[in-house]
């Protein structure tokens, strides 16, 4: 066998072993990736499921009789939310929790809303600025207070008609000409849509939604021509009784939450009708973020927003909170209004109050609709 055979052969199996070799270490280097990502992922799970049993421990142990004022806050609280009202259930029947929503319910407080009792200051008080933004700290909140003077440059601004996704709170005031806003009343959230309202809706003496029977206890909030801010109790109206109503009462812009104190929902509507305050059983209500509006006896129109739900260490404002800040700014009639992650305040091109949720907690949630100022 020739020199230059041997010398070929040779360079044959040696190339041969390279790439065995090369082959061994990508398969070797694939394992060793392949047991690092399995293990990360076995640590985020271990992780993940730790905090699952803790939370579950905790809301067990929240839930209990140990703690009765925890129980307390706790169901009421998460029964005024939109995905986590099952929570109460886990650890407490339907009757335990009916129990305690009866405990620290709201009492009724049904009156018509005397527009008497509304004297609107024309003077020219130059002392008085058309809107004032003060900020108001509570002992589990943060809250801003916005005072409009002039009644009138409120209305109700929507996406009508009504589509798949809403709009950030800032595109809802901006394609309205307005200067600033707050969410409304009750809206399709789920899945942050906020395509269309519930119940109903008017804007600028438009009824642009009309489903009363959508939810029980529906209460209409909002202005007549006459910039009166009406509360009024439309559970079990039909679309020809809204229709007649907004025409009677001459409403404008409108929109509706839900008065219910049940295993379902904790939700309350009315906080001061003709200067009279409501009262309540036990705690009232949960902590939540809110939003609220009222009017004074001079017209100006009183926007209320808080934060909660963990946002900057708060956990929100009760209904008793509410109330009495309302009376402290003095609000002759006064109504809670949707809140949790919908709650927030948009005021000359920035946010003052911003959603609850971290991922949108420079902007605001979709919405179909908000009352806003001019």
């Amino acid at each position: 066998m020739s020199t230059d055979t041997n010398t070929e052969k040779s360079t044959y199996v040696s190339n041969a072993a390279n790439r065995r070799a090369r082959r061994y270490k990508k398969y070797s280097t694939g394992r060793k990736v392949g047991r690092g990502i399995g293990r990360v992922l076995l640590v985020i799970f271990t992780f993940l499921l730790a905090v699952v049993l803790a939370l579950g421990i905790t809301i067990k142990m929240i839930c209990s009789d140990s703690f009765p004022s925890a129980q307390k806050m706790f169901v009421t609280t998460v029964l005024e939310s939109g995905q986590l009202k099952f929570l109460a259930g886990l650890f407490l029947s339907p009757e335990q929790v009916q129990a305690i929503v009866d405990e620290n319910s709201m009492k009724e407080l049904n009156a018509e809303v005397n527009s008497d009792l509304i004297s609107f200051d024309n003077s020219t008080n130059t002392d008085q600025k058309d809107i004032e933004v003060e900020e108001v700290a509570g002992a589990t909140y943060t809250g801003t207070m916005m005072i409009i003077k002039d009644p009138s440059r409120l209305s109700v601004a929507s996406i009508y008609p009504w589509k798949a996704q809403g709009i950030p709170l800032e595109e809802l005031c901006l394609q309205d000409g307005a200067i600033a806003g707050i969410n409304g009343g009750l809206y399709n959230s789920h899945n942050n849509s906020g395509g269309n309202p519930y119940g109903v809706l008017v804007s600028h003496g438009e009824i642009q939604y009309n489903k009363p029977w959508e939810w029980p206890g529906l209460v209409l909030i909002g202005f007549t021509e006459d910039n009166i801010l009406e509360i009024i109790d439309i559970n079990g109206y039909k679309q020809d009784q809204v229709e007649a109503l907004v025409k009677e009462r001459k409403i404008r812009d409108a929109v509706t939450f839900q008065e219910e104190a049940s295993d379902s929902n904790n939700h309350f509507v009315q906080l001061i009708i003709n200067g009279e305050s409501r009262e309540m059983n036990g705690q009232g209500s949960g902590l939540n973020p809110r939003t609220a509006i009222g009017q004074r006896a001079d017209g100006s129109v009183l926007l209320f927003v808080t934060d909660g739900r963990g946002k900057a260490g708060h956990l929100g404002a009760s209904s008793g909170d509410l109330i009495s800040v309302m009376e402290q700014y003095g609000a002759v009639n006064a109504a809670n209004l949707d809140g949790g992650s919908s709650s927030c305040m948009w005021y000359n091109g920035e946010y003052l109050m911003t959603s609850v949720t971290f991922y949108y907690s420079n902007s605001s949630w979709k919405l179909p609709a908000g009352f806003v100022v001019h």
